[in-house]
Protein backbone atom coordinates (compact mmCIF):
# COMPACT_ATOMS: atom_id res chain seq x y z
CA UNK A 1 0.00 0.00 0.00
CA UNK A 2 2.79 2.44 0.90
CA UNK A 3 4.40 1.86 -2.50
CA UNK A 4 1.08 2.58 -4.24
CA UNK A 5 0.67 5.79 -2.21
CA UNK A 6 4.26 6.85 -3.02
CA UNK A 7 3.59 6.29 -6.72
CA UNK A 8 0.31 8.21 -6.57
CA UNK A 9 -1.65 5.10 -7.58
CA UNK A 10 -3.75 4.93 -4.39
CA UNK A 11 -5.08 7.06 -1.56
CA UNK A 12 -4.67 5.50 1.87
CA UNK A 13 -7.69 4.90 4.07
CA UNK A 14 -7.82 6.32 7.58
CA UNK A 15 -7.22 2.80 8.88
CA UNK A 16 -4.07 2.52 6.78
CA UNK A 17 -2.89 5.94 7.94
CA UNK A 18 -3.48 4.94 11.57
CA UNK A 19 -1.48 1.71 11.11
CA UNK A 20 1.37 3.67 9.49
CA UNK A 21 1.37 6.32 12.23
CA UNK A 22 1.35 3.58 14.90
CA UNK A 23 4.24 1.79 13.19
CA UNK A 24 6.22 5.03 13.03
CA UNK A 25 5.37 5.92 16.62
CA UNK A 26 3.85 9.26 15.67
CA UNK A 27 0.32 10.54 15.88
CA UNK A 28 -1.91 10.72 12.83
CA UNK A 29 -1.66 14.54 12.70
CA UNK A 30 2.08 14.23 12.04
CA UNK A 31 1.25 12.37 8.84
CA UNK A 32 -1.54 14.52 7.50
CA UNK A 33 -1.06 18.08 8.78
CA UNK A 34 1.35 20.56 7.29
CA UNK A 35 4.45 20.70 9.46
CA UNK A 36 4.52 23.73 11.71
CA UNK A 37 7.94 24.88 12.76
CA UNK A 38 8.34 25.14 16.51
CA UNK A 39 10.30 28.08 17.85
CA UNK A 40 12.42 25.73 19.99
CA UNK A 41 12.99 21.98 19.80
CA UNK A 42 15.27 20.25 22.29
CA UNK A 43 16.76 16.82 21.69
CA UNK A 44 17.98 15.38 24.98
CA UNK A 45 21.02 13.13 25.18
CA UNK A 46 20.16 9.73 23.73
CA UNK A 47 16.94 10.94 22.07
CA UNK A 48 18.38 11.46 18.57
CA UNK A 49 17.72 9.05 15.73
CA UNK A 50 20.53 6.51 15.31
CA UNK A 51 20.65 5.95 11.56
CA UNK A 52 23.90 3.98 11.16
CA UNK A 53 25.72 1.48 13.35
CA UNK A 54 28.73 -0.78 12.84
CA UNK A 55 29.79 -4.09 14.37
CA UNK A 56 32.72 -2.41 16.18
CA UNK A 57 30.66 0.21 18.01
CA UNK A 58 30.32 2.95 15.43
CA UNK A 59 27.12 4.95 15.21
CA UNK A 60 25.70 8.06 13.59
CA UNK A 61 22.97 9.86 15.49
CA UNK A 62 20.93 12.66 13.92
CA UNK A 63 20.45 15.01 16.88
CA UNK A 64 18.85 18.07 15.27
CA UNK A 65 17.59 19.34 11.95
CA UNK A 66 15.70 22.16 10.29
CA UNK A 67 12.70 22.03 7.97
CA UNK A 68 12.86 22.26 4.15
CA UNK A 69 13.61 23.87 1.83
CA UNK A 70 17.11 24.62 3.17
CA UNK A 71 17.82 21.74 5.52
CA UNK A 72 20.59 21.76 8.10
CA UNK A 73 21.31 18.53 10.00
CA UNK A 74 23.46 18.13 13.11
CA UNK A 75 24.98 14.68 13.67
CA UNK A 76 26.93 13.04 16.50
CA UNK A 77 29.25 10.36 15.09
CA UNK A 78 31.39 7.66 16.67
CA UNK A 79 33.68 5.55 14.50
CA UNK A 80 34.90 2.38 16.16
CA UNK A 81 38.43 1.08 15.60
CA UNK A 82 38.92 0.41 11.88
CA UNK A 83 35.43 1.76 11.04
CA UNK A 84 34.57 3.54 7.86
CA UNK A 85 31.40 4.99 6.44
CA UNK A 86 31.21 5.78 2.71
CA UNK A 87 28.65 8.19 1.32
CA UNK A 88 27.54 8.77 -2.24
CA UNK A 89 27.40 12.34 -3.46
CA UNK A 90 24.50 14.27 -1.95
CA UNK A 91 22.41 16.74 -3.95
CA UNK A 92 24.11 19.66 -5.71
CA UNK A 93 25.19 22.44 -3.37
CA UNK A 94 25.35 20.28 -0.22
CA UNK A 95 28.05 21.43 2.22
CA UNK A 96 29.35 19.62 5.30
CA UNK A 97 31.28 20.80 8.35
CA UNK A 98 33.05 18.32 10.63
CA UNK A 99 34.88 18.79 13.94
CA UNK A 100 36.77 16.01 15.72
CA UNK A 101 36.18 15.70 19.48
CA UNK A 102 38.10 12.48 20.27
CA UNK A 103 40.56 10.26 18.42
CA UNK A 104 41.45 10.92 14.81
CA UNK A 105 39.40 10.86 11.62
CA UNK A 106 40.47 10.59 8.01
CA UNK A 107 38.01 12.25 5.69
CA UNK A 108 38.10 11.34 2.02
CA UNK A 109 36.52 13.86 -0.34
CA UNK A 110 36.52 12.86 -4.02
CA UNK A 111 39.22 10.26 -3.14
CA UNK A 112 41.50 12.91 -1.54
CA UNK A 113 42.33 12.07 2.12
CA UNK A 114 42.45 14.67 4.91
CA UNK A 115 43.73 13.69 8.39
CA UNK A 116 42.09 15.37 11.35
CA UNK A 117 42.90 15.24 15.06
CA UNK A 118 41.14 16.44 18.19
CA UNK A 119 39.89 20.00 17.74
CA UNK A 120 40.48 20.04 13.99
CA UNK A 121 37.60 21.08 11.73
CA UNK A 122 36.98 20.92 7.99
CA UNK A 123 34.40 22.27 5.56
CA UNK A 124 33.78 20.40 2.30
CA UNK A 125 31.38 19.80 -0.56
CA UNK A 126 29.06 16.92 0.20
CA UNK A 127 27.94 16.71 -3.42
CA UNK A 128 30.87 14.43 -4.28
CA UNK A 129 31.55 10.91 -2.95
CA UNK A 130 33.10 11.08 0.51
CA UNK A 131 34.00 8.82 3.43
CA UNK A 132 34.74 9.01 7.15
CA UNK A 133 37.45 6.59 8.37
CA UNK A 134 39.09 5.67 11.67
CA UNK A 135 42.34 3.76 11.12
CA UNK A 136 43.30 3.78 14.81
CA UNK A 137 42.79 1.23 17.60
CA UNK A 138 40.45 3.42 19.67
CA UNK A 139 37.16 5.15 18.90
CA UNK A 140 36.89 8.52 17.19
CA UNK A 141 34.07 10.98 17.80
CA UNK A 142 33.04 13.97 15.73
CA UNK A 143 30.19 16.37 15.10
CA UNK A 144 28.93 16.80 11.57
CA UNK A 145 26.69 19.56 10.21
CA UNK A 146 25.14 19.05 6.77
CA UNK A 147 23.54 21.88 4.77
CA UNK A 148 21.34 20.75 1.87
CA UNK A 149 19.78 23.64 -0.03
CA UNK A 150 16.42 23.03 -1.68
CA UNK A 151 15.76 19.71 0.10
CA UNK A 152 12.22 18.47 -0.26
CA UNK A 153 11.55 20.65 -3.28
CA UNK A 154 10.90 17.60 -5.45
CA UNK A 155 13.86 18.44 -7.68
CA UNK A 156 16.31 16.15 -5.87
CA UNK A 157 16.43 12.35 -5.80
CA UNK A 158 16.10 10.70 -2.41
CA UNK A 159 19.40 9.22 -1.27
CA UNK A 160 19.67 6.04 0.77
CA UNK A 161 21.43 6.20 4.12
Amino acid sequence: MVINVEQGAANPSIGTLLRISDALGVGLPALVESPRPKPVKITRRGEGATLWTSPVGGRAELVAGTQPPNVVELWDWILGPGDEHRSDAHTAGTRELLQVHAGAVTLEVAEQPYSLGVGDAITFSGDVPHAYLNARDGPARFSLAVFEPGAGSGSHPIEGA
